[in-house]
C-alpha cells in the first residue's frame, strides 16, 4: 500500500471541504482521521469551504446567466433555487444577513456554505455581507464538526480500551 502523503491529505481535505455535499462535514473528519490534529484540520477545511461563497457568487454574476438557456440548467437551478427560498426567506427577512451566518453553521446536509451563497444572493443580500455571513457561518460549522469528531474518537477510544 502506498502511504499518504501530507499533499495528498490536503490535496483531498481541500477537496471534500469545498464539494457541496461534504462540505466541512466531510474535510474535517477526513483529515483528522489521516492523523491531522484538530487545531490545523479546522482551520485548513474552513478556509478551503469559505472559498466557496466568492467563487458561487462569481459563477451565479457571470457564467449562471448563459447556463439558463439550457432547459435541463435551468429545471435543476429553479428547484434548488425555490428550496434555498423556503430554507431562509422567513430567516432572512426578519434577521438579514445574520440568519445566512446561522444557517451555514449548522453542519447538516444543504445547509453549508454552497446554500447559503445561493440563498444570500437569491434573497439579494450584499456580496459583502454574505461573504461575512458565509466566512462566520463556516468557522462555527467547523467548530462543531470538530467537536463532535473529537468527542466521537475519545468516546471511542474509551470504549476500545475497556473491551
Amino acid at each position: 500500500m502506498l502511504p499518504v502523503t501530507l499533499p495528498k491529505i490536503l490535496f483531498w481535505t481541500a477537496f471534500l471541504s469545498f464539494l457541496p455535499i461534504s462540505e466541512l462535514r466531510g474535510g474535517i473528519p477526513f483529515a483528522m482521521a489521516q492523523g491531522i490534529p484538530w487545531y490545523a484540520a479546522w482551520p485548513f477545511a474552513a478556509l478551503m469551504n469559505a472559498l466557496v461563497a466568492p467563487i458561487c457568487w462569481l459563477f451565479l454574476s457571470t457564467l449562471h446567466r448563459l447556463f439558463l438557456r439550457m432547459a435541463w440548467y435551468e429545471k435543476f437551478f429553479n428547484r434548488f433555487v425555490e428550496r434555498a427560498r423556503k430554507k431562509l426567506g422567513e430567516g432572512v427577512e426578519k434577521w438579514g444577513w445574520l440568519a445566512v451566518a446561522a444557517f451555514v453553521a449548522v453542519p447538516l446536509p444543504m445547509t453549508g456554505a454552497w446554500t447559503g451563497t445561493l440563498g444570500a444572493w437569491v434573497l439579494g443580500i450584499s456580496r459583502k455581507r454574505t461573504l461575512l455571513a458565509v466566512i462566520l457561518g463556516v468557522i462555527a460549522a467547523g467548530g462543531i464538526v470538530t467537536m463532535v469528531v473529537t468527542l466521537g474518537l475519545k468516546a471511542f477510544e474509551f470504549f476500545v480500551k475497556r473491551v
